[in-house]
């Protein structure tokens, strides 16, 4: 027996199965629930992570300024500033680097490190102006230092 004649009139039509706009708005609005809530958490981390990489850094050309001063005998003045660190300053005559891998890095935010010798707070001041580039501020914009 043929759909036909089994009375309907009509031929029966085969199940489609798929999701009803409603199912695909519940859907949408969990996953936006779950990213409101877990996108602030990831990019606060994000900015920790700078913060902690910029720590790194200033340890790291603390470490290859000691170096430069065992072989020199002082650090590098201000004007000669942290390329000292990678290219051999004109009257460093015991120069024996470069002390650093890959050069000068910048801070996290791209601006470079500040360095001054002599320095307020010691031999010599080392510090990224944060977040907003500017000396200062609070939070991710604050001073990250080697004092």
């Amino acid at each position: 027996m043929t759909p036909r004649q089994a009375g309907a009139g009509a031929p029966a039509r085969p199940r489609s199965y798929g999701f009803t706009l409603l199912e695909l708005l519940v859907v949408m609005v969990i996953i936006g629930l779950l990213v409101g809530y877990v996108a602030p958490k990831y990019f606060s981390q994000v900015g920790k992570s700078e913060v902690m990489a910029a720590r790194a850094q200033i340890d790291g050309l603390t470490k290859a300024l000691g170096q430069y001063r065992i072989d020199n005998g002082d650090f590098p003045t201000t004007e000669q500033g942290l390329a000292a660190l990678a290219i051999r300053p004109a009257n460093a005559a015991k120069w024996d680097g470069p002390y650093l891998e890959k050069g000068v890095p910048a801070d996290p935010w791209g601006n470079p490190y500040v360095y001054a010798m002599p320095g307020e707070h010691g031999d010599y001041d080392l510090q990224s102006y944060g977040k907003d580039g500017k000396p200062g501020g609070e939070g991710k914009d604050a001073d990250i230092t080697n004092w």
